[in-house]
């Protein structure tokens, strides 16, 4: 027998969490494959905090709650992102899908998490006791790993809104639709007169989190374009020793070769 709460505020959810095991949960699009008969689960979708999709001046805050569907209909999303997620799957399961569940699910296929490690997106979590922000990179600490605590509720993903409309975005996958990710990337460059104010790239579906190498990213950041061609190959050779694939489906050396070659790419569409 399947046991659950429907809530409709945030309070009463992070109450339960405190005093229950409960599995949190908004789409169910995973849950539907892996749901236990003995477990009891916590329906967030009536939660209107969860719902929202807000911004100020430098961020978007998009509510963990938020479908597919609802992110690529927002006129506040950019395009990096209305991109990835209207790539995921069919509609049907962007209808449910949330891209707080694409996140807590832990998995470095997530096309919208690889998102938003690209764009050092923060996190919102909360429970019962209080909030935390922390940034998103230190959220994934392995495969289906994450830093949610058992009373914690993902609320928002708080999303700067500046400096990655020039972005680069590729799903490798077996076939054009409804394609678990065999690789993905995203890269963004953001030039200035001539001169690279950020550039950070994102890696999905070949460790066991996302890959993302602000330390290697940063050796372009403050060069002019010319700047940077003259340490293209030293860029190149960090992140081909800094890219270890893990075997799937795929061999680990087929991942190396398109993940290098997508960098490659992303350079080359930049002029570098």
């Amino acid at each position: 027998m399947v046991n659950g709460y429907n809530v409709s505020s945030l309070k009463d959810a992070l109450d339960i969490l405190a005093r229950e095991e409960v599995t949190p949960y908004s789409g169910g699009t995973d849950l539907m494959i892996e749901s236990k008969e003995d477990a009891t689960y916590l329906f967030l979708n009536k939660i209107p905090e969860l719902k929202k999709i807000v911004e100020d001046d430098e961020y978007i805050y998009i509510g963990a709650a938020c479908t597919f569907t609802d992110i690529i209909e927002s006129n506040l999303t950019p395009k990096i992102l209305k991109e990835a997620v209207s790539q995921i799957a069919a509609p049907a399961i962007r209808n449910f899908g949330t891209v707080g569940g694409n996140i807590c699910n832990g998995s470095p296929k997530g096309d919208s998490a690889l998102i938003f490690v690209a764009t050092d997106s923060k996190l919102k979590l909360a429970s019962n006791k209080g909030e935390r922000i922390i940034p998103i990179n230190e959220f994934f600490l392995g495969r289906k790993k994450t830093a949610l605590q058992s009373d914690e509720i993902l609320v928002e993903i708080i999303m700067k809104k500046t400096g990655i409309d020039n972005y680069y975005f590729t799903k490798v996958g077996p076939r054009n639709a409804l394609a678990i990710s065999r690789v993905s990337f995203a890269g963004i460059l953001d030039i200035n007169n001539n001169k690279i104010n950020n550039c950070s790239t994102a890696f999905g579906a070949v460790s066991d989190v996302i890959l993302r190498r602000a330390d290697i990213d940063e050796m372009l950041i403050g060069k002019t374009i010319e700047e940077v061609k003259n340490i293209k190959e030293e860029y190149l050779s960090a992140y081909d020793k800094a890219i270890v694939p893990i075997r799937g489906r795929v061999s680990a050396d087929y991942r190396k070769t398109v993940c290098m070659n997508l960098l490659k790419d992303f350079l080359k569409s930049n002029g570098i």
